[in-house]
């Protein structure tokens, strides 16, 4: 079996091909793996760094702005859609694969069109509950699409193939319970909450937590917290603290600029209080955590609202679109939180629910049966 992988540009969408090529190993011992990535892109460590070959083609998106930079840009990009698909074509052809899959990114465009152009079974796997503009146009070319959640059929080409499958996550989030975690951590058994932006950090989540520290410090709550501030708090941060009085680690505190071991603290939280990646929210969903959301309002189709609603709409997050976030707003949430645990206990019960514990197999299940009718067809 050649399996030819095309997805890029974030770890959100290099991070599930990975899975994906782990997962058809397993199985598989003898698969061939090629990835295909954008010239320039993380990929190209990423990829390697995981033992996987990759090759590189140019592509890039369409600026949305009028200035005379971007419009130039996007007569480029027009450029790089034709010659794109050209050496995509060679790519493929000198590899000879059995099935491409497609996790999304501007690479992914040409790459899946010119392969399902070739006759070559292609399947596309979705992350968020609102898809990117590229796999949105490939779904209506490709044989199977692998969707993260439901919600996201609405916006695809309603004839298409699909399963849902999840989204992979690291097998390490699962190997802690949360006792063994807060032992490792040096925290007791009150409620724990873990705050974080990402590994550049989030503005307002920082905003609101250097108050919320203060105030349950001060209160004298029982509640740890681990807080990751990100490269944007790292002046600031800090200060904020030394101004309030309260010290970057304790027995009930560890504020710091990453989390390097997100993996125990996920395991030790009572409540996630972060943005709204699909990696995350599914991540969130595995550990069975509650949550409070903030979905970033500048990602792509905004889709990390749409990502959140679904987690919202389920009972297992409360869901704040960042132009309402206030300090005094999730201190307020927090603390009605804290005061009725038995709210706290549902949303973890309806986020673990949310869990599709299987997704290893459900991908499996689809390029398998694909290989087979290509593998039946060749014969024939």
């Amino acid at each position: 079996m050649k399996v030819l992988l095309a997805g890029g540009g974030t770890a959100g969408h290099i991070n599930p091909a990975l899975a994906i090529a782990g997962y058809i190993k397993n199985k598989r011992s003898d698969a061939e793996f090629l990835f295909i990535g954008n010239r320039g892109g993380m990929e190209q460590r990423l990829v390697p760094q995981a033992g996987f070959e990759i090759k590189s083609i140019t592509i890039s998106g369409f600026k949305r702005s009028f200035s005379p930079k971007s419009m130039l840009e996007n007569v480029k990009t027009v450029s790089r859609t034709f010659t794109s698909s050209r050496e995509a074509k060679k790519i493929i052809a000198e590899f000879k694969p059995d099935i491409c899959i497609g996790t999304g990114g501007y690479v992914s465009g040409p790459v899946i069109r010119t392969a399902a152009k070739m006759g070559i079974p292609c399947i596309i796997h979705e992350q968020n509950a609102y898809p990117g503009i590229t796999n949105k146009m490939l779904a209506k070319e490709v044989s199977h699409v692998m969707l993260t959640v439901e919600e996201a059929l609405q916006y695809m080409s309603p004839s298409c193939p699909y399963t849902v499958t999840g989204l992979p996550v690291r097998s390490d989030i699962l190997k802690q319970t949360k006792e063994e975690a807060r032992r490792a951590l040096g925290f007791d058994d009150s409620l724990c909450i873990l705050s974080f932006g990402g590994s550049l950090g989030a503005g307002c989540i920082n905003s609101a937590m250097e108050q919320m520290i203060p105030w349950h410090v001060k209160e004298g709550l029982r509640i740890n917290h681990i807080h990751g501030y990100g490269g944007m708090g790292k002046e600031t941060f800090p200060a904020a603290m030394q101004a309030a009085g309260i010290p970057m680690k304790s027995d009930r505190l560890r504020i710091t600029e990453y989390i390097n071991d997100m993996d125990t603290c996920l395991a030790a939280a009572d409540l996630v209080i972060c943005r709204a990646g699909a990696s995350t929210l599914a991540e969130l969903e595995a550990v069975g955590k509650a949550s409070i959301l903030i979905p970033s309002p500048i990602v792509a189709g905004n889709h990390q609202y749409y990502n959140a609603m679904v987690l919202g709409k389920a009972g297992a997050a409360i869901v704040m679109e960042q132009k309402d976030v206030t300090p005094q707003i999730l201190i307020e949430q927090v603390k009605r939180l804290y005061e009725h645990p038995e709210q706290l206990a549902e949303m973890s019960q309806h986020a673990a629910e949310l869990a599709v514990p299987d997704t290893a197999d459900r991908i499996w299940n689809v390029v398998e049966q694909l290989y087979a009718s290509r593998s039946n067809s060749a014969k024939k």
